[in-house]
């Protein structure tokens, strides 16, 4: 697929998704303006994506702004001619989102109206959204299609399902609105190189960053919350995605909104179909690494869902895309980048 001479604008573009998605829209021979307001990331991000862009890099800016800023949304829409925007920016903390209701829907409802407003007035009326597999709330079977019911159960899902459904008005409002919703699953593992990857700033709140850090000894040992699920192991499985995977399925995205005027908006799921366990995620981080991830067996956690896995007919059917990498692959490029870069962005950059 080529994206040759088209405009992309992606918010939160040095976030773990977006820097890695904006490489491959370089890559796929479109031009990027990325914007992020730095609450999760780091701007050195930006100078290893120009290490990895290469002769890319020329096509790849970026502006610091948040998307609650309708000045500076304006500024960078006046300036340029946009062909599809990919909107990642927006906190992402379950635990946080209960503690802060308030933060997440300014920030991620309200910001999103700002930039929607913006959208319009310039007459960019194409959209990928960064949505998530949290609007499916604990659902009741598994693979879960894209038809299955929407009950988001945190202040962070919830915000995910009001922009949705914020998408799902507006493309009936007004037929010039594409929006492609895709709802992924749990994004892992780094670009190849080990040159990029996942620095959560403070405690994390994904298993995987947790399992390297415990690896690399800057934590004790990982709690592994219910080890009496009616699964193999009796541990949680959930459906784990290489982010490159992630990032090829945006591009096509972006592909599919600008060749289908009668989109309207539309919900896609990305994941590789099948789920692993933890302790299949630790035995897998183990073998790359080279080093033992120490655990403790804890009790279940209120609300946790035993197995969730995507079914990813419709992706591969309207989008022609399917993951590639296994989990191996993904443990393997974490490794990577956490072995090169321990401290994550705080280290020094290697030559």
């Amino acid at each position: 697929m080529s994206l040759d001479g088209k405009n992309i604008f992606v918010t939160g573009g040095l976030g773990f998704i977006g820097s890695h998605t904006v490489l491959v829209l370089l890559e796929h021979g479109a031009k990027v303006h990325l914007i992020d307001n730095l609450s999760n990331s780091f701007p050195r991000v930006f100078d290893h994506m120009k290490k990895l862009a290469g002769d890319k890099a020329d096509k790849m800016k970026y502006t610091k702004c948040d998307i609650n800023d309708k000045e500076g949304l304006t500024k960078i829409f006046e300036a340029e001619t946009f062909d599809c925007v990919i909107h990642f920016a927006g906190f992402k903390a379950v635990g946080e989102s209960v503690e802060k209701p308030l933060e997440y829907y300014r920030n991620n409802f309200v910001g999103t109206v700002v930039l929607l407003e913006v959208m319009r007035q310039f007459k960019c009326k194409n959209m990928v959204f960064s949505s998530s597999c949290t609007v499916y709330g604990l659902p009741e079977e598994v693979p879960i299609t894209e038809a299955a019911p929407l009950k988001a159960i945190s202040p962070y899902g919830r915000t995910k399902l009001f922009q949705e459904d914020m998408f799902r008005d507006i493309a009936v409002g007004d037929k010039e609105w594409r929006v492609l919703l895709l709802r992924y699953f749990n994004p892992i593992g780094a670009h190849p190189s080990g040159e990029l990857g996942e620095h959560p700033v403070g405690i994390p709140n994904n298993l995987m960053p947790y399992i390297q850090q415990v690896a690399l000894g800057q934590r004790e040992f990982l709690r592994v919350f219910g080890s009496d699920y009616p699964t193999p192991d009796g541990t949680a499985i959930r459906d784990y995605i290489h982010v490159m995977d992630l990032a090829e399925g945006h591009v096509a995205a972006v592909a599919k909104v600008l060749a289908s005027p009668e989109l309207g908006c539309t919900p896609i799921n990305l994941g590789t179909g099948k789920g692993s366990s933890v302790l299949e995620m630790i035995r897998a981080f183990e073998a790359a690494s080279g080093k033992k991830v120490e655990h403790k067996l804890m009790d279940r956690r209120p609300g946790d869902s035993v197995a969730v896995w995507a079914a990813t007919e419709t992706a591969e059917r309207e989008l022609g895309w399917k993951a590639k990498y296994g989990v191996d692959d993904m443990c393997v490029h974490q490794w990577a980048w956490a072995s090169k870069y321990p401290q994550g962005y705080e280290t020094p950059i290697a030559e």
